[in-house]
């Protein structure tokens, strides 16, 4: 359930609102009428990424810095052909 309360009132009622976001509930805040923060419950993705997780898996091209001779030619890296 999504509610929305004003700046002052998630203020007043700031440990209600992180209890209900923890329980599922999610909060709009607004600043002048305009909305500004969600507050909804962290969700963790579960395993941690380790420092080369794709090691192996991922190939980059000889090629890959080579600029193109257009714009090689338009940034005066090379001599017009």
């Amino acid at each position: 359930m999504e509610s929305v309360v004003t700046l002052s009132d998630a203020k007043a009622r700031f440990s209600e609102i992180v209890e209900k976001a923890v329980n599922g509930d999610e909060f709009i805040v607004t600043r002048m009428g305009k909305p500004v923060v969600r507050i909804s419950r962290f969700v963790t993705s579960g395993e941690r990424r380790k420092l080369g997780d794709l090691a192996g898996q991922i190939r980059i091209s000889e090629d890959f810095d080579d600029w193109p001779p257009d714009l090689r030619e338009a940034l005066g890296m090379a001599e017009p052909e």
